[in-house]
């Protein structure tokens, strides 16, 4: 069967990450479209109208959008060797929890902890808070889906390669080896296993460095 599947991203969005690692496991070939988020193409607004925003799936021209929705998609669409979600319906439904968990509580902390809280102290208090939950979690898993790589590790991918680049970049401190061990861990096995897939991180600190130095540069003016 002939198949055309197209990939609507940018490139070092944790986001667009989640899809191409998810399209790598599963073996299937994508062509990557990079997005100018300041001026976004013709084909992201047509295909991603409600959110006009990436990462979107094109498969033989039907767009499907949001990187969980994706995830779910892939997993159900090619079936093939590596499973993204437990067969099991109750081990599905804590895996999607924890998914959600990550984006909705996780995320949006260490950002605000890591890019100029007013209170850092406080921020970078919460979202170890937060860290401690998954920390427990992890049990003594090698990663959240068992033994290898799933839902909740692809969507936890900010945690376990983005934030300790940001870290270096911006002088916090909240994942540590000493604070978190096993999500420490886990995260040194994800880049081991996904280390082919996930972008250069040089070119990232690089990125965030930029980012970071014309924020203090414009907060000191």
């Amino acid at each position: 069967m002939g198949e055309e599947v197209k990939l609507l991203g940018v490139w070092g969005s944790p986001f667009s990450s989640r899809v191409e690692i998810a399209l790598r496991l599963k073996g299937v070939q994508y062509e990557f479209f990079e997005e100018d988020l300041h001026n976004k193409s013709a084909l992201l607004l047509k295909s991603n109208p409600v959110h006009k925003k990436i990462p979107v799936l094109l498969h033989n021209d039907k767009p499907i959008a949001e990187s969980h929705v994706v995830l779910e998609y892939i997993d159900e669409t090619w079936k093939q060797g590596f499973s993204i979600l437990p067969e099991d319906p109750f081990e599905r439904a804590h895996a999607r929890f924890w998914a959600r968990f990550l984006d909705e509580k996780c995320l949006p902390a260490i950002w605000k902890a890591c890019w100029g809280s007013e209170e850092p102290e406080k921020a970078v208090e919460e979202a170890c808070e937060l860290l401690k939950l998954l920390e427990h979690e992890l049990k003594g898993n090698k990663f959240f889906g068992g033994e290898k790589v799933g839902l909740v590790d692809i969507v936890g991918n900010f945690i376990a390669y983005w934030l300790r680049a940001i870290q270096e970049v911006v002088g916090v401190e909240i994942l540590t080896k000493e604070k978190f061990p096993k999500i420490y861990d886990w995260s040194d096995e994800f880049v081991n296993v996904l280390q082919e897939i996930l972008p250069r991180r040089d070119k990232l600190v690089a990125i965030f460095r930029g980012r970071f130095e014309s924020t203090t540069t414009t907060t000191s003016n």
